[in-house]
């Protein structure tokens, strides 16, 4: 509803609506990314006893600094990093505003490449910063000469790439994200919010960070660590650029109890990853089947899958949906985007997509 005129909102906000994907009570949900395999029991129990010690000490405020977490991200993260060159957040999202917030704001430019993740104007927005939007090929890849033009162009101060894209699933080759960043003259994020998905030799950007000290990755524990509902989002970047970032932090930003259950996650990596594999065939599997039915399909290092074309995508979302199969209507007019389930999901997803669409 639209809100009534006596809210004093700001008026570039006033007609805006609050970012979201549906949250709807269908057997199947496809449409936000998540991981459909819960922790099992040991992780659980795990958490659920690093939460009880924490909740001990809820009189107190948490470890601004979040010291123990960023340690444990920098090992699993690997590269030589170490707890400085590390920050986390409440989910990847916190991080990227935070990134606005000390890097942009007014009259300063952040830019990223379309379609990507629809997220960035807003951020852009929120913090008074002028948007300027690339444009990706027909295939999704980025132009690396046409981007490197458009950077030198614009001079913006914070470019964000995607890497896998949203909601593309495209990865950028390393030589791209060098270009790039060597034409910047501010700051390059590579949200890697789906890196653990990649293919086999699809390289990160972390391998970058010691060559580039104003390049930043980002990654999140909502994905491929299954921890959604823990938002739990984090950066690797220089020493100085983290001290930068907790200049506009939030006091205790981040929770006892997020830190703690965060924690507790990475303990278990191997067990809460080991369903990666397994999503990333099934991933490979549907895009086959996809193809096999005549659809387009872009090439996927995520948990997700971005097919088309349709006259009117709407009409085959509200179908899938009328079979009790959510998926997400984003991204360019004629494509749809699936997330990446269990078996059964994929069986129910194929078998509504075949029924809504022959």
């Amino acid at each position: 509803m639209p809100l009534p005129a006596w809210v004093p909102i700001r008026e570039e906000l006033r007609d805006d609506e609050p970012y979201g994907a549906p949250q709807l009570d269908v057997p199947v949900q496809l449409n936000t990314n998540e991981n459909p395999y819960g922790p099992g029991p040991g992780v659980v129990a795990d958490i659920a006893r690093a939460v009880g010690d924490a909740a001990a000490k809820l009189n107190r405020y948490p470890d601004r600094e979040a010291w123990e977490l960023r340690k444990a991200l920098a090992k699993y993260l690997g590269h030589d990093l170490t707890a400085d060159r590390v920050w986390a957040a409440n989910g990847s999202n916190e991080i990227m505003q935070q990134v606005l917030q000390a890097f942009a704001g007014p009259g300063r430019t952040a830019m990223s490449f379309a379609p990507t993740y629809s997220m960035y104007p807003e951020y852009a927005r929120n913090t008074h910063t002028r948007w300027v939007s690339g444009q990706r090929e027909e295939d999704f890849t980025v132009d690396v000469d046409r981007a490197v033009e458009q950077v030198k162009a614009e001079q913006p101060d914070v470019v964000l790439l995607t890497s896998p894209n949203n909601p593309t699933g495209t990865a950028l080759p390393l030589d791209t994200v060098r270009a790039i960043v060597e034409a910047a003259p501010g700051i390059v994020v590579v949200d890697e919010a789906y890196a653990e998905f990649r293919r086999d030799g699809t390289p990160s950007a972390l391998e970058l960070l010691d060559e580039f000290p104003r390049l930043l990755v980002t990654r999140t524990m909502s994905k491929a660590f299954a921890l959604a509902g823990g938002r739990l989002g984090y950066v690797a970047a220089d020493a100085a650029i983290i001290d930068a970032l907790r200049i506009v932090r939030l006091p205790y930003h981040l929770s006892t109890v997020s830190q703690a259950a965060a924690t507790a996650a990475l303990r278990h990596e191997d067990e809460l990853l080991a369903q990666v594999d397994a999503l990333r065939v099934t991933r490979d599997e549907t895009a086959t089947w996809l193809r096999e039915q005549g659809f387009e399909v872009a090439e996927s290092d995520a948990n997700f899958i971005l097919f088309g074309r349709f006259d009117d995508r709407h009409a085959i979302w509200q179908g899938l949906l009328d079979h009790g199969v959510l998926i997400r209507e984003v991204g360019p007019l004629e494509w749809l985007r699936v997330s990446i389930g269990t078996p059964d999901e994929m069986h129910a997803f194929r078998k509504a997509l075949l029924e809504v669409t022959r």
